[in-house]
């Protein structure tokens, strides 16, 4: 994540920042959201809001850390939708047979499931810290808030994630970093 190694407004610069990025940033959407198709329309127009954005994007934050804030937030505005479409639909069915949820094998840890659970800004720094591994600092500029507010950030996510897992009778969190 150098910032130095990317021009804003350069086209070549953001097909590069787009080669260089892209598996991660949708690692960490697929982290956050329930399936691999909202996380790649998130991802979709995560790319295209930044592209438009490019040649105003300024140094002063890695290039990847302010890609990923962007699609960070459209996973929230995601989250945000569905869960008013869901509302919506329990509204219309109330008193009627609820449905069964297919789930994506792929996505049915208890781990996962209950990382998904947890609020946009508690999953999102979850994924980034443990499943690729970045510091504090860097999931610091990623979403654009303090480092002191990560490892709040991290430290309720995991009691949260820890209760969550106990209550079902599931492994309990103990992350090893």
């Amino acid at each position: 994540m150098d910032a130095t190694s990317y021009r804003a407004g350069s086209r070549d610069d953001f097909d590069r920042l787009y080669r260089d990025s892209y598996a991660r940033v949708l690692r960490t959407l697929l982290g956050i959201l329930k399936d691999r198709t909202a996380a790649e329309e998130c991802l979709q127009e995560a790319f295209v809001r930044a592209f438009k954005a490019w040649p105003r994007w300024r140094p002063d934050a890695p290039a990847e850390a302010w890609l990923l804030r962007i699609a960070i937030n459209m996973a929230s505005s995601y989250r945000r939708r569905e869960s008013l479409r869901t509302i919506g639909e329990t509204v219309r069915r109330f008193g009627g047979p609820s449905e069964v949820e297919s789930v994506d094998p792929t996505y049915s840890t208890e781990l996962l499931d209950a990382v998904r659970r947890l609020p946009t800004a508690q999953a999102a720094t979850i994924v980034l810290r443990y499943v690729h591994g970045y510091t504090n600092r860097e999931i610091a500029a990623s979403l654009g808030v303090a480092e002191s507010t990560i490892a709040s950030r991290l430290a309720t996510a995991k009691a949260r994630l820890r209760d969550d897992l106990e209550s079902k009778g599931g492994a309990i969190f103990e992350p090893s970093r």
